[in-house]
């Protein structure tokens, strides 16, 4: 191998380095102990073949149910090299596709593009967002074709391919239920909960910590009452995660507004965040 080779075999991160940040990850509890197990069967089954040990056949595909800003995408990034780490994924990258890259307009084109997506994700995993999008609304949609070429695909690589479908709960549900194929490929889901204002209050903290902000005790105060009242009145368009990032930015945007227009600040005050630089409170 080249030098170069050697020097990126250095560079992938150990499984305990990736498990280590997939605990550091906010909430997620039951999303972790599902990962964890699957690692657990995966490495035992490689026990168990290296024994000359019948093992049952396995699918390794995943659905990832939940809502947006709930981390379906970080998870996903970090099993692809985690497989990659226990030795089931040759490369371990994560691509990142929905509908419109891989449903074309006019026939034929639709099984070019799935087939395309395919090939850049063999060795790792394809994360398929808003899956239900391609549950064909009519006979001649086309997303049909893009679900039939996907499982062939599947079949085809099973050895070196990961495929993740995600999305919103409800709709996840139809859309494994329009092929039969499908639900006999994903057995198995991961449920990934709304956050709770608790774990968004410490999605902010984080942030602010991170950029060097500080949170005196009132603007504390002021931003639980925001999530929890974020909370209480979420509805589809919820954003979870990015709810506590937009927040952090909109509050930092604010406090430079109220900043700018003092004679001298101090350093305190160019790192105070006070609770009238949080919208609404």
């Amino acid at each position: 191998p080249t030098a170069e080779a050697g020097e990126e075999a250095e560079a992938a991160p150990s499984l305990e380095e990736l498990l280590a940040e997939l605990d550091a990850l906010c909430g997620l509890d039951k999303v972790k102990k599902d990962v964890k197990s699957l690692i657990n069967l995966v490495k035992v089954r490689k026990m168990r073949q290296e024994h000359a040990l019948p093992v049952p056949p396995m699918s390794l595909h995943l659905v990832f149910m939940g809502n947006p800003g709930t981390g379906k995408t970080t998870v996903a990034r970090l099993l692809a090299k985690i497989y990659h780490a226990i030795g089931v994924l040759s490369k371990g990258q994560l691509v990142e596709v929905d509908r419109s890259g891989l449903v074309a307009g006019y026939v034929g084109q639709t099984a070019l593009k799935t087939q395309e997506v395919l090939q850049s994700a063999l060795g790792g995993v394809l994360f398929l967002d808003e899956a239900y999008a391609l549950a064909p609304a009519s006979p001649t949609d086309y997303g049909r074709e893009a679900i039939e070429v996907l499982l062939k695909g599947m079949e085809d690589h099973r050895k070196d391919l990961v495929v993740i479908a995600a999305g919103y709960p409800e709709p996840m549900e139809d859309f494994l239920h329009s092929n039969p194929g499908l639900a006999s490929r994903f057995p198995k889901t991961l449920v990934f909960a709304d956050y709770t204002p608790p774990q968004l209050l410490a999605i902010f903290q984080g942030l602010c910590r991170k950029n060097g902000y500080t949170l005196p005790p009132e603007t504390e105060a002021a931003a639980a009452a925001r999530f929890q009242a974020l909370y209480d009145g979420r509805d589809a368009h919820f954003g979870n995660a990015r709810t506590a990032r937009n927040t952090f930015e909109d509050a930092v945007a604010r406090q430079a507004d109220r900043v700018a227009a003092l004679e001298a600040p101090s350093r305190e005050d160019l790192m105070a965040l006070l609770p009238q630089d949080l919208a609404g409170a």
